[in-house]
């Protein structure tokens, strides 16, 4: 019987070790929470079995069968999923699809995501401006401060009686904007909003995140001492004289592949503009009623913002058609400028979102009255320069909105927003909402994903319909491996992920991993910037190479709404099923 026993154990073990790593099976490689869906995808169309085994291979505790084949509109090629939900033990495990091979380990555990959480934000004080990263804080991705920003100086664009071209200010903070070593109001709003915004849904889950920073023994939540850093940049951007919004901070051109402190060449401030202005106005009014409940820390910075808001919305409403358009301004001013334009041509948006933080700080309905929020009935995700979800958004979660109807209207948007994403998610090759569309792989196509994963937390926390929760679950595992590339996407995280980003800290300090926390921009079938592809396919059309800024690169934009949607799951991971 011994004997029996022993050559069957030999048996199992040789088929064990007949399977390998294989890049075909396609998972979230940090894991799940014991109560949740869990789905594996497996790009291979023959298989037909899968367990789920130690990460040693040599205990089987789960076996399944494969789903039948899913096609996707945009991809000839076929998957089949795994789903393992019905296992709820804790530990770490894989997936082994025999014939095909084993998948990255990963975890079933409480709080499985509370390390990404923690890095999406934490990757923004690696993005920091103005003061060096020691040793205590950013351990070997240390570096030099890099200059103040104190030394600013006015472009001939962006010249006034009281400001003439050449007129020093100081403008100092802020964070990294991408890949690049610029400031840029228009992606700084969208960003420090949806950090903001994350405090202001979950307070309780950040109050007592700690991310280790040089902030963290102070008595604000560490989330703020973030969002601070680059507010009080922000608030150095408006004209004091009147009230107007430089679009960015920036050297004539690009540095090259350098550290922060060899960033020297003369920066400009760079034309006020329209959305410059609303982008300001809206996260100074949003900032202004977050902050309130910190005066002792804070004393006047909410009324301050405030304040600046207002002045902001004014200056709009004086001018509220004025383009940022980089090559007209290079026409009529010297030096050109040909950093990232961040061109913006429609407004309608900005005001809305500007509209809704005022009219929700100040309680006075005149700021919403005075746009048309309705007239259009899509709602797309939020992005750089669509920001009219953003108003929607704070509308259908503030009780300080009197209008009931519009307040209601607003909800019912999100919701039928959130409805349009998940149909037919079950059908998907990869069974997430990201990829409903080849149009979902575009520039930044990883915030996207968590942006639609936003998109539908709002939903749920005004429904309580689980569906919502557990498909915005569902893009977080697209972001984590369960993709069509089998790259975790964020720096650091996950046995698959990004080493050669478009980042010039993480190219030029030495270090051989790239900054951790970072969100890389994923697949882009536009391949704008010329770099090797190994497929042209929307969903795969991600290389991992420096060369690539059109789906490598890393930008704030990207990482906050990774923010987000990590920390919101967390907050709320008692409620999946």
């Amino acid at each position: 019987m011994k004997k029996f026993l022993f050559l069957c154990c030999l048996v199992c073990h040789l088929s064990f070790a007949q399977e390998k790593l294989s890049g075909d099976i396609r998972l979230n490689q940090i894991g799940f929470y014991p109560q949740a869906k869990k789905v594996a995808v497996v790009a291979n169309e023959t298989a037909t079995d899968f367990y789920i085994a130690s990460p040693d291979l040599r205990r089987k505790y789960f076996s399944g069968k494969l789903s039948d084949l899913k096609s996707s509109t945009y991809s000839p090629k076929k998957t089949r999923v795994a789903d393992f939900s019905g296992f709820k033990v804790q530990g770490m495990f894989r997936v082994v699809v025999p014939g095909v091979g084993y998948s990255h380990a990963f975890d079933i555990a409480e709080k499985v995501h509370h390390p990404i959480a923690k890095a999406s934000l934490k990757g923004f004080y690696f993005q920091r401006f103005s003061i060096p990263l020691t040793e205590e804080f950013a351990g070997k991705w240390k570096r030099a401060a890099g200059p103040s920003h104190r030394q600013i100086e006015v472009h001939p664009s962006a010249a006034t009686a009281e400001r003439p071209a050449g007129t020093i200010i100081s403008s100092p903070r802020g964070w990294i904007d991408a890949g690049d070593y610029n400031k840029y109001i228009v992606n700084s709003g969208i960003t420090t909003a949806t950090i903001f915004s994350a405090y202001e849904d979950f307070p309780g889950y950040y109050d007592t995140l700690r991310l280790g920073i040089p902030e963290s023994r102070n008595q604000l939540p560490d989330i703020l001492d973030e969002a601070l850093w680059n507010l009080r940049w922000i608030l150095t951007m408006q004209d004091p004289n009147d009230g107007g919004v430089y679009h960015k901070c920036t050297n004539a051109k690009f540095d090259g592949m350098v550290m922060p402190d060899q960033a020297t060449t003369t920066r400009y401030v760079v034309q006020k503009g329209t959305a410059a202005a609303l982008n300001f106005s809206a996260v100074t009014a949003q900032a202004s009623r977050i902050l309130k409940r910190f005066e002792s820390q804070l004393p006047g910075l909410a009324d301050s913002c405030l304040t600046a808001s207002l002045r902001a919305w004014s200056w709009a409403e004086k001018n509220p058609n004025v383009e940022y358009n980089q090559n007209k301004l290079n026409e009529a001013y010297d030096p050109d400028i040909t950093t990232g334009a961040y061109g913006d041509k429609t407004f309608s948006d900005e005001f809305m979102w500007a509209a809704a933080e005022l009219s929700v700080s100040t309680g006075d309905a005149k700021y919403l009255k005075s746009v048309d929020l309705f007239s259009d009935p899509a709602l797309p995700v939020p992005s750089w320069n669509q920001v009219k979800a953003l108003a929607f958004y704070t509308i259908a979660k503030s009780k300080n909105i009197t209008d009931v109807a519009v307040a209601t209207e607003a909800k019912n948007r999100v919701i039928k927003a959130a409805d349009e994403l998940i149909k037919g998610v079950e059908d998907r090759s990869y069974n997430t909402v990201m990829g409903g569309s080849a149009k979902d792989f575009v520039w930044g196509s990883s915030a996207v994903a968590a942006n639609q994963g936003i998109l539908l937390l709002h939903a749920y926390r005004l429904t309580k319909n689980a569906s919502y929760l557990e498909k915005a679950l569902g893009n977080l595992d697209y972001l984590l491996g369960r993709n069509a590339t089998g790259y975790s996407f964020l720096t650091g995280y996950g046995e698959k992920t990004p080493m050669h980003i478009h980042h010039r800290p993480s190219e030029a300090d030495g270090v051989i991993e790239p900054v951790p926390g970072l969100l890389a921009g994923g697949p882009n079938p536009g391949m704008q910037d010329k770099c090797t592809y190994q497929s042209s396919i929307p969903d795969e059309a991600y290389v991992d190479d420096v060369c690539s800024y059109a789906s490598n690169e890393i930008a704030i934009n990207w990482n906050a709404p990774l923010v987000y949607l990590a920390g919101a799951v967390e907050a709320l991971q008692r409620e999946l099923k």
